[in-house]
């Protein structure tokens, strides 16, 4: 009798499948083995595998396990085994299998690491085969402990006796380590404070002192202070937050880490479906309401920000900072980098980069591999829309459910992830940030090499942005070169139609849709500065059926940072002379130049932006002229709006195609509101209100034209989370179902997905 062999693909490495195997083959007494290789995890039983057995590995399958596929077939070997085993992995070329991502310490492994009886007591590294690093220490596949950062650390015999008890919770689990043999904490600057909880305590004290110190976490460093301690952050914002334009400190919001979800409801509304974001295995960093006039969090943590970004301890050395209880409400995490640079993973580097921020370090020695930032995200009813997607979330795939060539898809400029397919998967890569200096470049290429090294891809498709100056356009152009990839198969995708691409591909849509892509600028195919669109999608090709009229950006990528800049533009288009005059009499002898480039049009391209309206708006009923972070006026607009007004300002709208939408009629409605006395807080619901009932009514417009009910919103002015939430409402009570970005961003963090997806039709369609 011939025995059977068993193929399993999916998240089954580095989460505990091989053990369960091999438990499950004890429970229902079979003979044979099981193995990791190069695509996954291979079993053999003698004889026939039962009907029991292959639906318990369906049914009961590790947490952390995702399985994809199990083939089930005749093995060419039979009889001749006396046990069940684990055998050693194998690597096969040209196969590839999917990693976990990092996940948070699991609730057995934080009660042993709090408990004085067990003897990983106040261990920091504590994890087991449901928790702890994964993509961060992984070098190569098949996941092996050789093969990770673990690798320098030899498991003392305490630990290998776990290692190889099938009873054990960490049977085969690669990161296995304790306070004998695994990694260690120590603080730099404070040589006497001794290693891992003696560290944590001594840090503890510099913190609740007023210190800032730098801390080596799970995908990189984190900057803490006490966030309830008013000097501290405000040294911590001078000294990391200092733009380079007139020395000015960013206001952008700091994140903050909480020991429990107790802690958290003392200063901010959390509803059933955020404390399951903040409790997920992602530990996310989620965005939730200040409850009003809180004062345990100090107000220079997210200033002018109705929000504040918070997140759970997610390893045993965060959640040991808060040892015991009531050690800190909260600490300030925020991501360990110098401006527009990548998070530091480094001890070397960090003491030689954070020094001048940081006064202390708290390090250790297992090495990071792969940097990843924290993730963020914001809950809207029901549904999880990611902001930044990093750890926790990379490398899980998206599924394309299409067999597709393997495509190198390089991203946008800013917020840029970059994605690569293999067989019927995406993987997106995590948030590599703004391509704007070597530093983020070599971040780029690092993490290319080890994505397309892990799930073994070479592509032989590559997509990029339509502008020919972004770094990644450029990266990408210079690697179809060197890999010879011929010029019918480097595709440039137009930005706006990569963003509802990217939806239609995390929704499985096949069908046209009408996609609305709000955001600050992307490259039209006319030439001029796109983001107010409204597009005929398919995945392949794209008509633009509306969009905001131009009006002039004066000072190009300038004018992004001055909202002054566009106020005085619009109110130029909308001849509301009044306001033109307050705002001249703001901006001083500067307005006056700027006022002749645009009625000139020197240095002022066009420019439908709807980012931009939101700045202008924003500058000309007096919230912000100036920014100090990316969509900071957007954001308190968004802050101040009175969330019970109902009342609108008019769109104008011409008979042509494209459609295009005068904003001229509401710039003169609101600058009348501010005549009258009108508060802020009104009119910027107002103007909210009415993006919202514009875009229903172009919609409508274009259902009846085409005939097409889906409807896509996406770009990052949907990161409003008043406007989306307006907006979808007011869809979907007209008849349309509405698709929003969820497993990737709705900013250009989403771009790269909808590149690779357009490029994959094209290169198809043509073949």
């Amino acid at each position: 009798m011939s025995n059977t062999r068993i193929r399993i693909t999916g998240i089954v490495q580095g989460v505990g499948f091989r053990p369960f195997v091999y438990n499950l083959a004890v429970k229902y007494g079979l003979k044979g083995w099981c193995l990791n290789d190069s695509e996954g995890v291979l079993i053999e039983v003698e004889g026939e595998a039962s009907p029991a057995f292959l639906g318990d590995i369906k049914k009961t399958a590790p947490p952390l396990s995702r399985i994809e596929t199990i083939t089930v077939e005749k093995a060419a070997s039979n009889g001749g085994f006396t046990g069940f085993a684990i055998r050693d992995s194998m690597s096969v070329d040209g196969k590839s299998v999917l990693i976990s991502p990092d996940v948070a310490a699991c609730e057995d492994c934080l009660k042993e690491t709090l408990d004085p009886s067990d003897r990983r007591h106040l261990y920091p590294f504590t994890n087991c085969t449901n928790c702890g690093p994964r993509y961060s220490i992984v070098k190569d596949i098949p996941y092996d402990r050789p093969k990770t950062t673990m690798a320098p650390f030899k498991m003392c015999l305490e630990c290998e006796d776990e290692y190889h008890d099938p009873s054990n919770r960490r049977f085969h689990a690669q990161p296995n380590a304790c306070a004998v043999c695994g990694p260690k904490v120590w603080l730099h600057g404070n040589p006497e404070a001794g290693a891992n909880i003696d560290a944590i305590n001594a840090a503890q004290k510099l913190l609740k002192d007023g210190h800032i110190l730098a801390i080596k976490g799970l995908g990189g460093f984190h900057l803490a202070c006490d966030a309830q301690n008013g000097g501290a952050i405000k040294n911590l914002r001078e000294k990391k937050r200092r733009t380079i334009k007139k020395g000015l400190c960013s206001n952008k919001p700091f994140a903050i880490m909480v020991p429990d979800i107790d802690s958290i409801r003392a200063f901010c509304e959390v509803s059933p479906e955020e404390e399951k974001a903040l409790l997920e295995r992602q530990r996310p960093i989620v965005l939730l309401e200040k409850k009003k006039n809180q004062q345990m969090i100090d107000s220079d943590v997210a200033p002018g920000n109705r929000r504040l970004g918070v997140m759970l301890p997610y390893t045993p050395l965060h959640r040991l900072l808060f040892y015991p209880n009531g050690t800190f409400n909260a600490l300030v995490m925020t991501s360990g980098n110098l401006s527009d640079e990548p998070i530091v993973v480094d001890n070397d580097e960090a003491i030689k980069k954070l020094s001048p921020i940081a006064g202390f370090f708290l390090l250790h020695d297992r090495e990071i591999y792969m940097r990843v930032d924290d993730s963020i995200v914001r809950v809207d009813k029901s549904s999880r829309r990611l902001i930044r997607r990093s750890r926790g979330f990379v490398p899980d795939v998206i599924p394309l459910n299409e067999d597709m060539e393997e495509v190198f898809a390089a991203g946008a400029l800013l917020k840029n992830t970059f994605c690569i397919t293999k067989g019927t998967n995406a993987i997106v890569s995590q948030h590599i940030g703004d391509l704007e200096n070597f530093e983020a470049m070599e971040f780029y290429r690092e993490t290319l090499r080890n994505l397309k090294n892990t799930f073994r891809a070479v592509p032989k498709i590559v997509a990029h942005d339509l502008h020919p100056d972004y770094l990644s356009t450029i990266f990408a152009l210079e690697y179809a070169k060197e890999n010879g990839i011929p010029a019918s198969r480097v595709i440039p995708v137009q930005h706006h139609h990569a963003h509802v691409a990217g939806v239609m591909a995390e929704h499985g849509l096949k069908n046209e849709v009408i996609g609305v892509s709000f955001d600050g600028t992307g490259l039209g195919t006319d030439g001029h500065i796109w983001g107010g669109e409204f597009l005929i999608a398919g995945r392949r090709d794209f008509k633009r059926a509306a969009h905001l009229e131009y009006v002039r950006l004066p000072g190009g990528d300038a004018a992004a940072t001055e909202p002054w800049r566009m106020a005085l533009s619009h109110l130029l288009a909308a001849r509301a002379s009044g306001s033109f005059k307050e705002i001249k009499h703001r901006m001083g002898k500067k307005a006056d130049i700027i006022e002749d480039m645009i009625i000139k049009g020197v240095n002022s391209p066009y420019t439908s932006s709807m980012g931009r309206l939101f700045d202008a708006v924003a500058s000309i009923i007096g919230v912000r002229d100036e920014i100090t972070f990316e969509a900071q006026a957007a954001i308190e607009l968004e802050s101040i709006a009175d969330r019970d007004e109902t009342l609108c300002y008019p769109f104008g709208f011409t008979n042509s195609e494209p459609v295009r939408i005068d904003p001229a009629p509401l710039i003169r409605a609101l600058v009348k509101d501010m005549d009258s006395g009108v508060s802020k807080e009104r009119m910027a619901a107002r103007f909210h209100n009415s993006v919202a009932r514009m875009t229903l009514q172009v919609a409508r417009m274009l259902r009846e034209s085409s005939g097409i009910s889906d409807i896509v919103l996406t770009g990052g002015v949907f990161q409003n989370s008043l406007l989306s939430k307006l907006t979808a409402e007011a869809l979907e009570k007209a008849g349309f179902k509405v698709f929003m970005n969820e497993k990737i961003p709705s900013n250009d963090g989403g771009v790269s997905l909808g590149q690779a997806t357009v490029a994959w039709e094209r290169v198809k369609g043509d073949r």
